[in-house]
């Protein structure tokens, strides 16, 4: 008997890379064991879910296999659906359907329907759930199972429950499922009713709940049931770490790590990519400097995921150097790598090194997904290269078969509309084979805001109000485009519908971090000791760029009915400004200064930061809803290209 295909079959179990795959593959050809259904599933199970890069492999092998069986339909499936590109999952599992000799199995509903979860579409999820009742499944545990988790994820509670009531006896895994889907879509009260129903609870169960409350911001809930668990496991610490991480109680996150390590208990992958995660949300670098430290020394440092987690921490904290050397040292770099890499490179406007890692990541055989596009066009936009990005977005269709989504035009109508090619973005999305979201329009209506288009500013806010006619951003930048053009009776309109429709403005606010605890402000809130003592330095600074910066107010979309000194208080209280007060009241000289901040920074503040960076030779650090902002030396990361 020839060993061949069975020594092939070990080196599979152990192949990490795509070159060996095709190797492995190379053997079968020649051993002629490529066209057995039970070798060419080994092959296609491997290159489809264990190989990083390889699912596109696994598509061709398939498509050139003669009579696929059900393995390597529910292979390819589960390869797709876990994938970015979950849509081909359901496509794989139609064209299964279509060919009567391969009926679908119980696996076959359980990984297609993971898929319409992961794309997000409650339409095909409710197709499939039809398809499942045909197909006999409709008391199949497993498949009502995965059947209430996808309405969860899809937003539909309602139909969650329907399945759940529907089901003869559910056992835990059907009730925990249930409770995950009330929490994902916010009917925390309806969460807690059924997990009290529970007529058996397991760790999961306790588990289950407690990461609800931390994911819903109901930390003082989550702190009760996390002390009154009888039994607190590794993913029982790791949720509640990692909930205060997210809900910016950083200094009680790090507590409860310390008391984890205290208790013999070792952090794991989860914990520490929660709390990295929390950090890189609210900017806290010197908290995740901590756990980088403790990452280093307790040898976590070879977890691919946890050094994922530490570049885009870096990147996301404004730390753009310490981002590159966490990658750099990483020995495997998955898609996910790279593409945080990516990501990093472009929110900071570094485009062309951006670009240069990806031609970099492609070098390498890694395979870019739908989001490395993201990343990539994201840069092209936020820099102006309008023909790389046109190039790019080719790229991902004829080259590596993605077919485009909602982000990736978004990216494209940025693109356009930061260079000002305004019409050109509104034919762009008149023109784009999806329907646009409020997002789309709403990037169109930004670009109106930067150069002042005010009639295709009408146009646009026409589209999001039969969208979302209650978003106070679009209406509050509308009232902006107005008040800079000098149309002041259309300000009043818009301000006057807003006071009518009870619409209010989303107040911004800044976040700062010193001594490892963070700071909030917000602008116009009432005034503390933390809060005082930013005002009285924001003052002093402010009369020394005007001194010595020649600092003169923008107020030209303040309100025109009151005087120019009332004009200038208005825009000295925006929240990034006493952040940074605050901070050079607080922090030693040499330190940079990184804010967070939660909308798009002003034109003023923006004035401001490049005067203080220049008058007081400090560097700072702005991150707001859309990019970084580095200061130094008088001049922005940004090249005023925002």
């Amino acid at each position: 008997m020839n060993n061949a295909p069975h020594h092939c079959l070990s080196l599979l179990t152990s192949c990490k890379t795509l070159k060996i795959l095709k190797q492995i593959h190379a053997s079968l050809v020649k051993t002629g064991h490529h066209s057995d259904p039970f070798f060419a599933g080994k092959l296609i199970l491997h290159s489809a879910v264990t190989v990083p890069g390889a699912l596109h492999y696994a598509r061709r092998f398939f498509l050139n296999f003669p009579n696929p069986d059900v393995f390597m339909y529910n292979t390819l499936i589960r390869g797709f659906s876990e994938s970015g590109i979950p849509q081909n999952s359901i496509f794989t599992f139609i064209d299964m359907c279509g060919k009567s000799l391969v009926p679908p199995d119980s696996f076959s509903f359980a990984f297609v329907l993971k898929a319409a979860a992961n794309h997000g579409s409650l339409r095909t999820g409710i197709q499939l759930h039809c398809q499942a009742l045909i197909h006999g499944f409709e008391t199949h545990l497993f498949v009502g199972t995965t059947l209430i988790s996808m309405y969860g994820e899809c937003g539909s509670v309602y139909f969650a429950k329907k399945v759940f009531d529907q089901m003869r006896e559910p056992n835990v895994v059907a009730w925990n499922a249930v409770i995950t889907a009330c929490f994902r879509c916010g009917d925390v009260k309806g969460a807690r009713k059924m997990f009290d129903m529970m007529p058996f609870k397991n760790s999961t169960s306790s588990n289950v709940i407690l990461a609800g409350y931390a994911k819903a911001g109901e930390m003082e809930i989550a702190r009760k049931v996390f002390w009154d668990m009888k039994v607190k496991d590794n993913v029982s610490w790791s949720t509640m770490i990692a909930g205060l991480a997210h809900n910016g109680f950083f200094d009680e996150a790090f507590a409860y790590f310390r008391e984890l390590r205290m208790i013999g208990l070792r952090p794991n992958e989860v914990s520490l990519t929660g709390v990295l995660s929390g950090c890189a949300q609210v900017g806290a670098s010197e908290f995740g400097k901590i756990l980088h430290g403790f990452i280093e020394k307790s040898g976590f440092n070879w977890i691919p995921t946890v050094n994922n987690a530490l570049v885009d921490m870096y990147a996301r904290c404004g730390n753009v150097g310490m981002a590159r050397l966490v990658f750099r040292s990483m020995l495997h770099k998955s898609v996910v790598s790279w593409t945080s890499m990516i990501e990093g490179l472009a929110m900071h406007g570094y485009a062309e090194e951006a670009i240069r890692v990806f031609h970099e990541m492609e070098g390498c055989g890694i395979r870019p997904d739908w989001i490395t596009f993201v990343s990539l066009l994201y840069a092209c936009s936020h820099a102006g290269l309008i023909e790389q990005g046109c190039n790019y977005f080719s790229t991902m269709k004829d080259v590596y078969d993605i077919e485009p989504t909602v982000e990736h035009y978004g990216c494209m109508v940025d693109l356009y509309g930061r260079a000002g090619y305004l019409q050109k973005a509104y034919d762009f999305v008149c023109q784009m084979p999806i329907t646009p979201n409020a997002i789309i329009w709403r990037t169109l209506l930004g670009a109106c805001g930067i150069h002042g288009n005010v009639e295709l500013a009408e146009q646009v806010k026409a589209r999001l109000f039969d969208l979302e006619p209650d978003d106070s951003s679009d209406n509050v930048l509308l009232s902006n485009i107005y008040a800079v053009a000098g149309k002041w009776k259309d300000v009043a309109t818009v301000r006057q519908s807003m006071t009518d429709q009870k619409i209010k403005k989303t107040p911004g606010w800044s976040m700062i971090e010193v001594d490892r605890t963070m700071y909030r402000f917000v602008a116009g809130e009432k005034t503390n000791k933390t809060t005082a003592e930013a005002y009285e330095k924001l003052k002093e600074i402010i009369k020394r760029l005007r001194l010595e910066g020649g600092y003169v107010p923008e107020v030209a979309s303040v309100l025109h009915d009151v005087d120019e000194e009332e004009k200038e208080d208005s825009v000295s209280k925006h929240s990034e400004k006493l952040a940074v007060a605050f901070g050079i009241s607080r922090l030693c000289k040499g330190r940079v200064i990184r804010i967070v901040k939660n909308l798009r920074i002003c034109r003023d503040c923006h004035t401001v930061m490049k005067l203080i960076s220049k008058v007081y030779g400090l560097k700072l650090v702005v991150r707001d809803r859309s990019r970084f902002h580095s200061f130094d030396d008088g001049a922005c990361s940004c090249k005023d290209y925002w």
